[in-house]
């Protein structure tokens, strides 16, 4: 598999529930903002640009198997753009099974916390697949769609994951989640440093400084969602603001 994230990338989200796209403040059922079909939704950011698309099966992080599997496999099958997915994928079969399947990368966040051993029996199977996803709250690792504390920090798990073969970390800093409030860049610069693979950013992002702040502190890509569907700013007008450096 080719390196994840060679240049920097502005990745869009397309987070799924009960088969539509939406976006939540801070990942809390009951605030999500609908935004219609997942496929008509990929299409239109690779239209527009996208070169790699964040697909999260919302149901599935909540009820801890995956909810959303046909509109998942209709946006592979629509778009020719590699696709990482996450939100209720606990098994090493079922990544597998996603990977087959062609999904460019697997995101595993609470079965990586429960069974760190499972990014590695993944891993060797399908070398670079698996991005562990380490949303932290208050500095502190969080699981089950940001409900449980587990103690872990956000760095020392990301440094443990990639001696596990984790090709990426998508770190999310939920503090400032879905607020279009802006980032925080100290405990995402943490995890860059703590690691060699790539990290890719995620949640708060809110403007073209935000995306900007993100590249300096070291994140191979930054993942965008209710900025873009908020019409804050253009995808083309963050890869601008990114290539420009």
């Amino acid at each position: 598999m080719a390196e994840a994230f060679p240049t920097f990338e502005v990745v869009p989200a397309v987070d799924m529930q009960d088969g539509e796209v939406v976006q939540l403040v801070q990942g809390e059922r009951g605030t999500e903002k609908r935004y219609g079909d997942p496929v008509a939704a990929a299409e239109r950011w690779v239209n527009e640009g996208a070169e790699t698309l964040h697909l999260v099966d919302l149901d599935g992080a909540f009820e801890g198997e995956r909810q959303n599997a046909d509109a998942v496999e209709a946006v592979v099958d629509a778009v020719d753009v590699p696709v990482q997915l996450g939100g209720g994928i606990r098994t090493a079969a079922d990544a597998i099974d996603l990977l087959e399947r062609g999904v460019e990368r697997v995101i595993l966040g609470t079965a990586a916390v429960e069974n760190p051993d499972i990014v590695r029996e993944i891993s060797d199977a399908h070398p670079g697949s698996v991005m562990v996803s380490l949303d932290a709250k208050d500095g502190e690792v969080v699981v089950s769609g940001w409900t449980e504390g587990t103690g872990l920090d956000p760095a020392a798990a990301a440094a443990r994951y990639e001696e596990l073969g984790a090709g990426a970390i998508l770190f999310t800093d939920v503090d400032v989640e879905g607020q279009l409030e802006g980032i925080q860049t100290a405990v995402t610069q943490r995890v860059v440093d703590a690691v060699t693979i790539p990290v890719v950013a995620s949640g708060g992002v809110a403007s073209l400084s935000d995306v900007r702040a993100l590249k300096d502190a070291g994140a191979a890509a930054v993942v965008v969602g209710t900025a873009l569907y908020e019409d804050a700013f253009t995808l083309q007008a963050a890869q601008n603001a990114v290539s420009e450096d």
